[in-house]
């Protein structure tokens, strides 16, 4: 499955706090647009680091890195290129 498709998968299933017709698409802010709560962003940060088994330092839980499925698909990619490329994609 693709990453963003992933992510929004997750996220649909398990963190909206929103009516169960609202729909999103990859830009839409988690926090801004009231989709997940700061409870629902330390899930998803759990999730992130064991899904994709990376590690998230305290500093890299910002609004440009966990705001949106496009921000946290980039974030992860980011993250897994510098664990596996040494060095960035």
């Amino acid at each position: 499955m693709e990453l963003t498709s992933q992510i929004s998968k997750y996220v649909a299933e398990n963190l909206l706090y929103v009516d169960e017709d609202f729909h999103f698409d990859n830009d839409t802010s988690f926090i801004g647009d009231g989709l997940i709560d700061s409870m629902g962003v330390m899930e998803l940060l759990t999730y992130v680091q064991s899904v994709f088994d990376i590690t998230v330092d305290q500093n890299e839980v910002t609004p440009d890195n966990f705001d949106s499925v496009n921000k946290l698909a980039a974030f992860v990619r980011r993250k897994q290129g510098v664990m596996t490329y040494s060095g960035g994609q």
